[in-house]
């Protein structure tokens, strides 16, 4: 019967019902995925991926993947980069995957600002197994849900293809960075039942700061930075706020996140908080490695499993007229691998 009770709990929510994005939460080792206008802001070639498992404990919980590339081309002012991402959850293996194409442009406005806006051009299936699902006829003649089913809602099914649309700002100088992101532009039909599901309009806007903790006169090779930030989220009634920091001793990286909005209630008046994230990672010249686990600190508890999540760094060099590009002094978000 739990079986049973899952399926339909995924039939209803997960057809019908409009579900928020997964997320990540090391964003900013997911930045072409937060907001596109981080496409291109550094002046190397950047590969990324990501991997975060939420409630393993859970059978077959969440599981979402993303890989993405870009580069800046100096040139043009220009950034240019590709992402996919997929997000699989449940026992039916429903499973949502996108591939998007981004651009951004930089303008620097002075010598200690620049504003980057960014697009992102996505096309999207999600589809689900529905051989897997126990529908209400199968129950009528035996618990097992082996009957064949007639129901209506499976001759009607099949996967979605839609398109989405993303856009984002970003302000930033060496040491503060604000932006603003809008996901779901054109608010997509991601319905598998031919019927209506859209995907809301998603608002995110994040910032920051890094702070040297050294400023004397004698030169260091390794200077510990501390680097606070925030996101906050809101699509249709959801809304959520990360806020946490950052710390480096190069080459070694240490975070500690709150997730939660304790102001705000959930419909039964509980405190509105979901996580602690604590994060470790080792950034080198090329590659970073970095680890976070969430706990999980709403009415789900530790049976969750929280959730775990890896992302993989690796940059190289842009040669131009076979000469390696001047490195750029801006530092738009947590990458503190270049040195002052």
């Amino acid at each position: 019967m739990k079986r049973i009770y899952l399926s339909l709990f995924f039939v209803v929510f997960g057809l019908m019902a409009k579900a928020q994005d997964p997320e990540f939460s090391q964003y900013y080792a997911a930045p072409l995925y937060l907001n596109p206008a981080f496409t291109g802001t550094t002046n190397d070639h950047r590969f990324i991926s990501n991997y975060r498992n939420q409630w393993p404990n859970v059978s077959r919980g969440y599981a979402t993947y993303a890989i993405s590339y870009d580069y800046n081309s100096s040139s043009l002012n220009s950034g240019f980069g590709f992402m996919a991402t997929q997000d699989q959850a449940g026992s039916a293996s429903m499973k949502s995957t996108e591939f998007n194409f981004l651009y951004s442009y930089k303008l620097h406005i002075s010598n200690k600002w620049v504003i980057s806006s960014g697009l992102n051009f996505g096309y999207a299936v999600r589809s689900i197994d529905f051989n897997k699902l126990i529908f209400a006829d199968q129950l009528q003649f035996d618990n097992t849900g082996t009957t064949p089913t007639s129901d209506p809602a499976l001759f009607n099914a099949g996967n979605a293809h839609y398109f989405d649309f993303k856009a984002g700002m970003l302000a930033y100088n060496k040491n503060v960075w604000l932006g603003f992101a809008a996901d779901h532009i054109n608010e997509p039909n991601r319905s598998l039942l031919n019927q209506y599901a859209y995907v809301p309009l998603k608002i995110t806007v994040h910032g920051g700061l890094r702070i040297p903790l050294y400023s004397g006169v004698f030169k260091r090779d390794r200077i510990p930075v501390l680097s606070p930030s925030f996101v906050y989220k809101r699509q249709a009634n959801f809304q959520q706020l990360d806020i946490g920091t950052y710390l480096l001793y190069n080459p070694i990286v240490l975070g500690l996140w709150y997730r939660g909005i304790p102001v705000s209630k959930n419909a039964d008046n509980s405190p509105s908080q979901d996580a602690v994230v604590m994060i470790l990672g080792f950034q080198f010249d090329q590659l970073e490695v970095v680890y976070s686990y969430d706990f999980t600190v709403s009415k789900l508890g530790a049976a969750s499993g929280g959730a775990h999540e890896i992302a993989l760094k690796y940059r190289f060099e842009i040669k131009e007229h076979g000469k390696y590009k001047k490195k750029d002094k801006f530092i738009p978000c947590p990458t503190f691998n270049r040195k002052e």
